[in-house]
């Protein structure tokens, strides 16, 4: 049914607004490759990138609702997405329940990441908010077929990466700097290499039960 929605694709380079703040949007958009976030502005021109969308990621399907964006979203590196208007998920929600059940649990799930990230930013340490970023995205693509053995390809920069562990780009590169001299984690090129995910979970605390990536009856 996903499948079947008239939907139109555009692509946008690094940095694109894909979705502009205080927008009223008509439709909602999934990625079809690439990583989008949400961020947001202050005054003075500073950004918090407050979540990161992968593959198969409706953006922004509390819009819907909302109406009203209070956040933008834009491309991290090269991203293709898919928009699809409001009364065509109007229509297959009202078709499919079930269908409407799945979205409606994408929200949800988007909100339990932000809890884990707004704990992450309040009492964790840089190194340790680092590790659960990696662990988090690292099951997340694994759960969309994209992450290849123990590697993924993430085209952050590390001012997106500050923006998003809420750092400074210098501290950035010390904790990337310590984490591949520990021998947990190898990020070059875009290409981050996980060498133990046991001891990069344990380091970061994290526990995926917040991403509800097991299979049950919905």
């Amino acid at each position: 049914m996903i499948n079947s929605l008239p939907k139109r694709t555009e692509t946008f380079l690094n940095g694109g607004e894909v979705v502009a703040e205080d927008s009223r949007p008509g439709e909602s958009c999934m990625i079809l490759k690439g990583f989008a976030a949400r961020s947001h502005y202050s005054r003075d021109g500073s950004r918090q990138i407050s979540a990161l969308h992968v593959p198969g990621d409706f953006v922004d399907l509390h819009a819907y609702l909302l109406r009203v964006m209070d956040h933008g979203v834009i491309a991290i590196g090269s991203c293709e997405v898919a928009y699809v208007s409001y009364d065509s998920i109007r229509r297959v929600t009202e078709e499919s329940p079930h269908l409407g059940r799945l979205l409606w649990l994408s929200t949800v799930i988007d909100g339990a990441i932000q809890r884990a990230w707004v704990t992450c930013l309040g009492r964790r340490t840089a190194e340790q908010r680092m590790a659960h970023l990696l662990c988090e995205l690292y099951l997340r693509l694994e759960a969309a077929g994209i992450a290849t053995g123990n590697s993924f390809h993430l085209p952050l920069t590390q001012s997106q990466l500050a923006d998003l562990l809420g750092l400074s780009v210098v501290h950035v590169n010390k904790k990337l700097q310590k984490l591949r001299l520990s021998g947990l984690v190898d990020w070059r090129g875009g290409i981050v290499v996980i060498r133990d995910f046991g001891d990069l979970a344990r380091l970061a605390e994290f526990d995926p039960t917040y991403l509800s990536l097991r299979v049950e009856t919905r």
